[in-house]
Formats: C-alpha cells, structure tokens, sequence
C-alpha cells in the first residue's frame, strides 16, 4: 500500500529577524545596520521545506505561536505544499525566534534566539498513525522525549530515522538508538564521544548505536560520513568513509545551509542514491541555498542542483579527502 506521505518531520521551525551589516563589530563595537528582514525557518521545518521543494510528499508534525511570526511560518510551510493537519496552534505563545546578524563580507552569520517553554512538543502528541503514513522520519533533538517516541514508533514500523543534532541533549542516547541516518553537526561527534579525531568519532557512535549512516557537515567545506553494508555499492568491505567536498559560490547568506542539506539528502535516501552522489547532492543544494537571504531564500530546484554539480568548482579539505582514502 503507498504511503499517504514521503517524509515525516518532527521538531522545531522559528521565524528569523535577519539583520544585514557590511561586517560583525569586534566586541565591544557597533556597526550600522543595512538591511532588516523577517524570514522563516528553522531546522526540521526548512529541512521539509527543501524535501517539499524537490518533489516529495511532506507532512510535519510541531507546534508554533499564535502570534505574528508564527502565521508567517505557517503560511510559508502552507505555500510549499506541506501538510499542516498535526500542527499545534499555541494560544498566548510566542513562535521560537531569531535574530540572525549577517556579515555581508564573508555571508557568515551570528544566531541569538529563544523558544518559549509554552511551545515544549509532548510526547502523548506522537501517535502511531502519525508517524506510520510515510516513508521516512526527520528529526531533531529539542523536543526530546517527544522525537524520542516518533523514532522509537518508526522503528518498530521500520521507518528509516534521520537526525539532524548540533546540541548534546540529556537522554540524547535513547533517540540515537533508533537513528538510521545521523548527519550532524561538526561538532557533535567530537563532543558525543569526547574524541578529538573526528573519524574515529564517528566510527564510535556508528558502532555503538548500529546504524546505517554517521555524517557530519563540514559548511564549506562539505561532509563527511561513515557507511555500512551499502547496498549500492557491490564487494565493499563492512564499512567505509565518505568525503564529499562542498561547492564555491557567491555566498550571500549560509543561514539555513544545513537544513536544506538535510532536506535534501532524505531526498537522496528515498531516491536510493548511493552515499557518495547523496553527499554531493545535498552539499550542493545547500551551496544553493547560500547564495540568497535567509533560511529558505535559496532552496533550489532538482535542475538547479544538477546543473551546479556540472558546472561548479569544489572547495576540497585536503586533510579530509586523504584521510577518507586512507580509512
């Protein structure tokens, strides 16, 4: 029987104040301000965002603010496509917020934001039937005890898991344990397993948790990720390395660069892309992505995409790319 729905997603959306500056004051400093915007976004609903862009059947399942910024991120998740019917309206609740400052020198970008405690997603709010209508679940590590329930019930319904993490959360472990597809941030797998090498790192939760993918974003610089018993890739050993260098463009803006990212590479995952052309292509629509303001400004077309991996020069980490050859 097909599934109602491709994708899943389960975790936070905000709705950003992006200020533009001509570069970040030194502490202390003061610069004037060029440009002010309010824009949605957010980790698991931009990620739906760039899914729903690309093709896929899009349900997401949060709770936003009743106030203004969150009819803004309701109508932008509304345009695009995604299902709204598991969305909890919170009454006299602000929306998670951000104001992101931007350095119009280099697109790098300072986040200072805040989620109101009315806005906590329960777990009694994940059903089976919820998370049973699609193909594959997305989430996050906010809500913890909630998107621990919706990994823990796509297991059971086995419903491949991506996770996107850049926070260490208490009880993260018990989420990680569902988990098929772990792409996080640089960050995380050193701080997980207190490892400074970040392929042994990976290695380590790999091995611990048993599943199928552990990546990290490396921004631009690509990703990088460990695979095991890759069905596309025939007489492979048990596991490997992937590095896939990230792409060189006019970068505007890199808010919203690893949502899209993983986006798209659930994409990939339903698609049944190999790892490595899965890696490239979410690295290139994240590169996408940065070339326009704000956390969903730049999400690109499949077309768009394609034709950047044809025409585009790739910003290689030296450091990575041998040690991936040599593991």
């Amino acid at each position: 029987m097909l599934s109602p729905f491709d994708l899943v997603g389960v975790g936070l959306n905000a709705t950003d104040t992006l200020i533009k500056v001509a570069h970040f004051p030194a502490y202390g400093g003061k610069v004037p301000i060029e440009a002010e915007i309010l824009s949605p976004g957010g980790q698991v609903a931009s990620a739906l965002t760039a899914a729903a862009t690309l093709g896929l059947r899009v349900k997401y399942i949060g709770t936003v603010g009743d106030d203004e910024r969150g009819r803004i991120q309701l109508e932008s998740l509304r345009e695009t496509g995604i299902n709204l019917d598991d969305v909890e309206v919170r009454e006299n609740c602000p929306n998670q917020m951000a104001y992101i400052v931007i350095d119009e020198s280099t697109g790098e970008r300072t986040v200072f934001w805040n989620r109101a405690p009315c806005l906590t997603l329960h777990p009694d709010a994940i059903t089976t039937e919820k998370i049973g209508c699609a193909r594959m679940l997305h989430i996050d590590g906010h809500d913890t005890a909630a998107v621990e329930k919706a990994a823990r019930v796509a297991r059971e319904l086995q419903i491949p898991v991506s996770v996107d993490v850049d926070t260490i959360y208490p009880g993260f472990d018990r989420v990680l344990g569902f988990v098929d597809y772990l792409v996080a941030s640089s960050e995380f797998p050193v701080h997980w397993t207190k490892e400074s090498d970040p392929f042994r790192a990976l290695e380590m939760i790999q091995d611990e948790y048993r599943m199928r993918v552990a990546a990290m974003t490396l921004g631009a610089h690509g990703a990088l990720a460990r695979v095991i018993n890759e069905p596309q890739v025939i007489d492979d050993g048990p596991a490997r390395f992937v590095y896939s260098p990230g792409f060189v463009v006019d970068c505007v803006d890199t808010t919203g660069a690893g949502d899209v990212f993983h986006g798209a590479f659930c994409y990939a995952v339903l698609e049944g892309m190999p790892l490595g052309d899965a890696l490239e292509f979410s690295n290139a629509m994240a590169a996408l992505n940065c070339t326009r303001l704000g956390a969903r400004g730049g999400i690109g077309t499949l077309n768009d995409a394609r034709a950047l991996i044809e025409r585009a020069e790739r910003r290689v980490h030296r450091d990575f790319a041998s040690a991936a050859r040599r593991a």
